[in-house]
């Protein structure tokens, strides 16, 4: 929990760009990828500093919306289930100075699972901390722009986001979900961490 917070302490003024607002749009190749079950759970769920509450409940409900908004697509021939376990978080709220302009934060971790296999995919836990969109209500603190529903679901779409761009980079590198490195040994040195908002749990 402690670690939790002191990242979520040290991220809390960072600005990212994701952009999850591409659903209107046709879904990223994955394969024969189609998801099963998908188990969002948050028993360290964290609070961070100048942060709205939102309880677990809260944070399960509104990840498994947008896990259903953006995965459901896929109608590929082979199941795969998510575990995903909420860690930490920062709500940016109202009455903060504007100089300090909080940002909103997710952190979770992401399991997936092969389901013919019988066995995880990422044998390592992938922790990933994802950011509020840029965009003009934005710019300054959601806070004082959006209510606490539209942050959670902001960070929530982005999280799935994220997701999907691990799965589309393991796809790619390790052949994940019939990518094609199903026949190319992934390279040794090839790091989990190595985009801006993910870091190896």
């Amino acid at each position: 929990m402690f670690r939790v917070l002191a990242l979520i302490a040290g991220l809390v003024t960072l600005v990212a760009c994701t952009n999850a607002n591409d659903l209107a749009g046709p879904a990223a190749d994955l394969g024969d990828f189609q998801l099963g079950h998908r188990v969002v759970v948050s028993p360290n769920l964290t609070k961070g500093p100048l942060s709205r509450e939102a309880d677990a409940e809260e944070w399960e409900k509104a990840m498994l919306d947008a896990l259903g908004e953006r995965f459901d697509r896929y109608e590929g021939e082979k199941l795969y289930h998510f575990g995903i376990s909420v860690e930490g978080y920062v709500l940016a709220q109202p009455g903060i100075p504007v100089v300090a302009n909080p940002k909103s934060i997710l952190i979770f971790n992401l399991t997936i699972w092969d389901d013919a296999a019988g066995k995880k995919l990422n044998e390592e836990v992938e922790q990933i901390t994802v950011f509020e969109s840029m965009s003009g209500e934005t710019l300054l603190s959601s806070g004082l722009t959006q209510t606490k529903e539209q942050q959670l679901q902001n960070l929530s779409r982005n999280a799935a986001k994220q997701i999907q761009s691990y799965m589309i980079r393991m796809k790619r590198e390790k052949g994940w979900f019939g990518g094609a490195g199903d026949s190319v040994e992934a390279p040794e040195t090839a790091d989990a961490g190595d985009e801006v908002t993910e870091s190896e749990g």
